[in-house]
């Protein structure tokens, strides 16, 4: 996955100056995003603040770390399983 070149603090950042009552395209001229993308990472982001948004993102490396074991694991078995099947 393309890795973002704002940090969560940047993004959080933007959220609170659009909610204050900047419009919302000033604020993507500002920081040279587009709309879409502004409402992409609000829908993410949006009612967090930076500690929270840290802890997700934790959060999401660790589950990513164990979606891998678990699929080595998943392989490991079946490649068991074809050799004891074959003896």
């Amino acid at each position: 996955m393309r890795k973002s070149r704002f940090t969560e603090a940047q993004i959080i950042g933007m959220i609170k100056e659009q909610e204050a009552g900047m419009p919302t395209a000033e604020v993507c001229r500002l920081h040279g995003l587009s709309p879409a993308t502004f409402y992409k990472l609000k829908s993410k982001y949006g009612g967090m603040e930076v500690s929270e948004a840290a802890r997700l993102k934790a959060l999401e490396d660790e589950n990513a770390k164990l979606k891998r074991l678990l699929a080595d694991t998943m392989l490991d078995n079946v490649v068991l399983k074809d050799l004891l099947g074959k003896s």
